[in-house]
């Protein structure tokens, strides 16, 4: 079989590889509470999700970054929390490590929200350096809403510790996570404000932000959604279709032009 993580190939087997153009997926995700029924290493889904989009697409797989930026998880023990300094010092040293080598058909794939602002501070910057566009993919937010109506039955499940990750988790790590009936919502305040998520609070309509933590809005750590309803077979469908999506989008990015002409200036003429 051919191997297709970097990991495991020796330098002659990826020099080999990537004598004809090949996109190489970056996996980056978290170790936080992601609720009283969820294991912490939610990083292990997105390397699951990477390795089942090479083995159909035939793109590379790079060693995943296993730890994200939320600081508002903090007060859970046993996460492990990058300051945006590191985190973004970090994923520059790991793309440049390939674009050194003029390997640009780069992927990222997010599977920590809160990682979205930096990946696009970094790969922006990037762009302004090389001229190289690095895409990337949010992996939980591009589950369709249409998706998720109908295997839950349009139930509002989606939120930290509820769906798509509950189920997801379910199919690609058996016995590791359970269904959870949620407790009752047990929301403290701040400032005499009750809080909206970890973002802030609502003040007549105005919305107040706050550096809220994430056991302030539950201690348990299940931030939003639902989870009662979550299953390895809606996991298996969740999972299939971000990774028919994901291929799709490696194929085209084998082809496309991956360092785009600079725009032109006002006042330029082609």
């Amino acid at each position: 079989m051919t191997r297709f993580r970097l990991a495991e190939m020796t330098q002659l087997e990826f020099n080999r590889r990537i004598e004809e153009p090949v996109v190489i997926l970056l996996p980056l995700g978290s170790q936080e509470s992601q609720g009283p029924h969820c294991p912490m290493g939610d990083f292990r889904l997105v390397e699951r999700i990477a390795d089942l989009t090479a083995e159909r697409s035939g793109a590379l797989v790079a060693p995943g970054l296993p730890f994200g930026h939320a600081d508002f998880f903090r007060d859970y023990p046993g996460g492990i929390q990058l300051r945006p300094e590191t985190f973004t010092a970090v994923l520059t040293d790991m793309l440049t490590s390939f674009l050194d080598h003029g390997r640009v058909r780069l992927l990222v794939l997010n599977g920590h929200t809160t990682n979205a602002p930096l990946i696009s501070q970094v790969t922006r910057q990037l762009r302004r350096q090389t001229g190289v566009a690095v895409p990337s993919i949010d992996l939980w937010a591009s589950v369709p809403a249409k998706l998720l109506d109908h295997l839950f039955g349009g139930v509002d499940v989606r939120g930290h510790g509820g769906e798509p990750l509950t189920s997801v988790t379910m199919h690609l790590c058996p016995g590791e996570a359970q269904p959870h009936t949620r407790v009752a919502d047990n929301r403290k305040t701040l400032l005499g404000l009750p809080i909206r998520g970890v973002s802030g609070a609502d003040f007549d309509g105005l919305r107040v932000n706050m550096p809220v933590t994430a056991a302030e809005v539950d201690p348990l750590g299940q931030l939003g959604g639902s989870a009662e309803l979550a299953s390895a077979a809606k996991g298996a469908a969740i999972t299939e279709d971000l990774v028919i999506r994901i291929s799709g989008l490696v194929a085209h990015l084998q082809t496309a032009v991956p360092c785009p002409p600079p725009a032109i200036q006002s006042g330029e003429t082609l």
